[in-house]
């Protein structure tokens, strides 16, 4: 394989990639800086950008920036190079989240396989009802498998403890429609015609049924909410959780997450993200499962084949990137 070269083009696209990960909101919390000397990208948070009442403890934050860092793997890989990854770099330096650095790909090393990437530009959040088709075991399988991969874990608990889990997501909803912070916070980020926020074209329907909760960002008067429709009776919704609870598990969590989605999108399979119940603390323990050796949740995953939903929009790159003068004279 030959060495890679880094020219202004590429490193755009490199950039687009990191930011067409998921985030809570569509927030975009990351900001990023190339060292040209070390062929480095350094990954930072954007603390302007936090939710202070949905994510104090910015947890989720660092959840979308480890999304992000493994967008930034796949691209480095498709463009040839062997990415290194160092989280936490400089503990002195606590928004600088993570460092990508671009290295040589070793001797004979093959290229990659291309799917995530493409499945990369496809992945978006569907809230809209799946059908009953089922998801085929062996995918499943192979969707652990990727969460582990990155340090991460997901199971996929029984019916029973299914309707549990959202029954707590429904619980959250309640929380968040009595609370004055919250409810103005969600608002804010309904965003028709910005390059972040949720455009009012992707809010979800409501459950006829009543059993699948979907997220409320309780839309002023002028934002029309979708007619209800009837989701799936027997949702798979799948709990991705770590060993431990630190920022450094927050990041490894993300690219986990992200690895499921992006092999997901691989197999056709729609997604949407249930992270309502984790904005509360109580709530939140709740979901730990001691009998299946599960602590720790970091995200509930909705799987399933479903129509294609409107993607939301990525701020461009120059609002994210601290370009260097690239390429130097």
């Amino acid at each position: 394989m030959s060495t890679p070269t880094l020219d202004a083009t590429t490193l755009d696209k490199l950039i687009s990639a990191a930011v067409a990960a998921p985030s809570i909101h569509n927030s975009q919390p990351w900001r990023y800086r190339l060292d040209p000397d070390t062929l480095t990208i350094e990954v930072h948070a954007a603390p302007e950008r936090k939710l202070p009442h949905a994510d104090p403890d910015g947890r989720a934050l660092h959840l979308s920036v480890g999304a992000a860092v493994f967008n930034l793997r796949v691209a480095a890989a498709h463009f040839g190079w062997a990415p290194e990854v160092r989280l936490l770099p400089r503990p002195e330096e606590s928004d600088h989240l993570a460092s990508v650095r671009l290295g040589r790909p070793g001797p004979g090393e093959s290229r990659p396989d291309d799917s995530l990437y493409d499945a990369l530009w496809r992945r978006h959040s569907c809230r809209l009802p799946f059908s009953d088709r089922p998801v085929p075991v062996q995918v499943l399988r192979a969707l652990v498998t990727a969460a582990e991969s990155e340090g991460a874990r997901m199971a996929l608990p029984a019916a029973t403890e299914t309707a549990r889990i959202l029954e707590l997501t429904a619980e959250a909803e309640w929380y968040e429609s009595a609370n004055a912070q919250r409810r103005v916070e969600s608002r804010s980020w309904i965003r028709d015609g910005a390059p972040d926020g949720v455009p009012s074209s992707a809010l979800g329907p409501r459950d006829t049924a009543g059993h699948m909760p979907i997220r409320d960002f309780s839309a002023p008067a002028s934002v029309r909410p979708p007619p209800p429709a009837e989701f799936e009776p027997h949702p798979v919704v799948a709990v991705l959780s770590t060993p431990r609870d630190a920022p450094t598990d927050w990041l490894r969590a993300g690219q986990g997450l992200e690895s499921v989605l992006l092999l997901a999108t691989a197999h056709d399979l729609k997604a949407s993200l249930l992270h309502q119940a984790l904005e509360w603390r109580d709530l939140r323990w709740a979901l730990n499962d001691p009998h299946a050796g599960i602590s720790d949740v970091q995200m509930l995953i909705r799987l399933g084949y479903g129509p294609e939903g409107p993607q939301t929009p990525r701020l461009p790159v120059e609002d994210v990137l601290e370009r260097p003068k690239w390429p130097p004279d």
